[in-house]
């Protein structure tokens, strides 16, 4: 079932899209790392992006997943994101276990990573559209 695909993809995939709308109202998605806590997504964002300022404006964002190649396993959240009063990703057991082998393939280790992304922003999930 389409819930089930959704839940594995938010826990299994390593990279999603969140995509902001800036100041012209032109939607800017970005592809971003990210931890499922069964409730709300949390990103990190390096400080001072456009990311982070589209949402201080308007906090209303998507989160969605690359399609399988053929148009297929579509999964699109709508909802809201703010910066967040999240500790660093070293102190987000989850996080740092989906990308214990992903930080060093970016030439970084959990501090480094969480001294360069220290911005932690939390996506609320309200709807979901896919197939």
């Amino acid at each position: 079932p389409f819930g089930d695909r959704v839940r594995t993809r938010l826990t299994d995939e390593v990279v999603a899209w969140l995509t902001t709308v800036d100041a012209d109202a032109t939607p800017r998605p970005s592809p971003i790392w990210f931890w499922w806590d069964g409730e709300s997504i949390l990103i990190y964002s390096k400080d001072g992006t456009s990311r982070t300022k589209n949402l201080a404006r308007r906090p209303e964002a998507s989160f969605n997943f690359d399609s399988n190649g053929t148009g297929g396993d579509i999964v699109i959240l709508e909802g809201v994101a703010r910066v967040s009063e999240d500790p660093p990703s070293t102190e987000i057991p989850g996080y740092q276990e989906k990308y214990r082998e992903w930080i060093p393939r970016i030439g970084m280790d959990p501090g480094t990573f969480a001294m360069g992304y220290p911005v932690p922003i939390r996506f609320y999930p309200k709807r979901l559209r896919g197939f």
